[in-house]
């Protein structure tokens, strides 16, 4: 009889859900498995010429499932038993509106297609003008309430996507009593702690995205929140000051979940965080150690240790205490798009063969499409930059580092 210990980690992507099963003793990868997004797989709630990109909750909660249960059953029978933990981390900033009961409003069904009552996912870019409105404020605000997140507030973030929403959409509005990041919602529906305030809200998430500090006895106070809009005022009571790092127990495994998932009733799931976080830690991270995690964006980590004057550095996307090792510094920085890059440049040269050689050869017409990045690679090798006088600026998704500005477009100069 297999008397191992185990441990999960789910990893929430742009695209997928990816489990993966560890030996706890050794750290050696038992199984993993892989779980394309539905309904993002057929571009629902999805608008691209106004930056919009939404997640149905659905399709988070039916790819675990099925990744889980995939990768265990490459595993021999009983390996579920002997799990004892899950770590969860999603990509970030990824909100959504809850109701009273920490239910994600698209799971209702008078709301389940309203893109605004789902996740707003971390490249939705709709609430560029209400970041412009929260840097106004803190920028004239007597404490500069963005100091610790590089001096500059994303729309790709927390407060922003928020106000976006309440102020367009009424309806969501008056029927959301709070919010949750993505991080923060999966491991409270594995262990049933979904009330909003009984849900662990990640120090990882929290501090990055939406302004938490010590220094202020958690998020920004209702003063300034109400000089951004006296609607953030009237959430801010709903949300949370308290946060937890990841080495934190989130809870146990539901009974519903422990029959979905096919593991016991004692596995421990941890507090979440964001995915570059925890794809450091993966990495090995350290003291003077600088982790890139390359997906569908880009993203720079390195933590250093807590000191009583810290320095603040400008134009990078936070440094807050314990969200990638706790008791440590975490930095990040990075630029917002790095793999879309890849897939939007493939789907280009791929107009021809899914427009054209589709209708003719589908197999052929598949064979090529996945030979192309492949091909294309190979042979820049062979180049030498002194060939080229070609000039890439890659914000192709807006600029986040340095000093995050989703209105800045990428070029390419120096064609001839």
């Amino acid at each position: 009889m297999n008397t191992s210990k185990y441990v999960i980690g789910l990893d929430f992507g742009t695209d997928s859900v990816r489990a993966l099963i560890v030996r706890a003793l050794n750290g050696f990868e038992e199984a993993s498995s892989v779980s394309y997004y539905k309904r993002w797989g057929r571009h629902m709630y999805c608008d691209a010429a106004k930056n919009q990109f939404r997640h149905h909750p659905l399709d988070y909660l039916e790819s675990m499932q099925e990744a889980v249960v995939n990768a265990l059953r490459s595993l021999p029978e009983g390996t579920g038993e002997n799990v004892i933990g899950i770590g969860v981390d999603t990509t970030g900033s990824t909100p959504a509106p809850i109701d009273k009961e920490g239910n994600i409003l698209a799971l209702r069904q008078d709301l389940k297609d309203n893109p605004n009552a789902m996740f707003i996912l971390w490249k939705d870019h709709t609430a560029l003008k209400e970041a412009g409105d929260i840097n106004k404020a803190a920028k004239s605000s007597n404490v500069d309430y963005t100091k610790y997140e590089g001096g500059v507030y994303s729309s790709e973030w927390f407060w922003a996507k928020m106000l976006h929403i309440i102020k367009e959409d009424t309806i969501v509005r008056e029927t959301a009593y709070s919010w949750v990041e993505l991080c923060d919602w999966i491991p409270a529906v594995l262990t049933g702690n979904t009330l909003p305030d009984k849900v662990k809200r990640s120090r990882c998430a929290a501090g990055h995205k939406a302004m938490w500090h010590k220094d202020w006895k958690g998020l920004p106070p209702d003063d300034f929140l109400s000089s951004i809009d006296p609607l953030l005022k009237e959430v801010r009571s709903r949300l949370y000051d308290k946060t937890y790092t990841s080495d934190k127990s989130a809870g146990r495994l539901t009974k519903e979940w422990t029959n979905k998932l096919g593991l016991n009733k004692n596995t421990v799931v941890t507090v979440g965080a964001f995915d570059v976080h925890m794809g450091a830690v993966g990495a090995g991270i350290k003291e003077k150690v600088f982790v890139k995690v390359l997906g569908t964006s880009c993203c720079d980590v390195t933590v250093g240790p807590k000191k009583k004057d810290e320095k603040l550095i400008c134009g990078i996307c936070g440094q807050v205490d314990g969200s990638v090792i706790p008791d440590l510094i975490g930095y990040e920085a990075g630029q917002s798009s790095f793999g879309d890059v890849y897939a939007w440049f493939k789907s280009i040269l791929s107009w021809p063969l899914k427009n054209i050689l589709e209708k003719i050869s589908p197999e052929l017409s598949n064979e090529t499409e996945d030979k192309i990045i492949k091909e294309i690679e190979k042979e820049a090798q062979k180049l030498s930059p002194d060939d080229s006088h070609l000039i890439c600026l890659d914000w192709l998704n807006g600029r986040r580092t340095p000093y995050a500005d989703q209105n800045l477009k990428g070029a390419v100069s120096g064609l001839s």
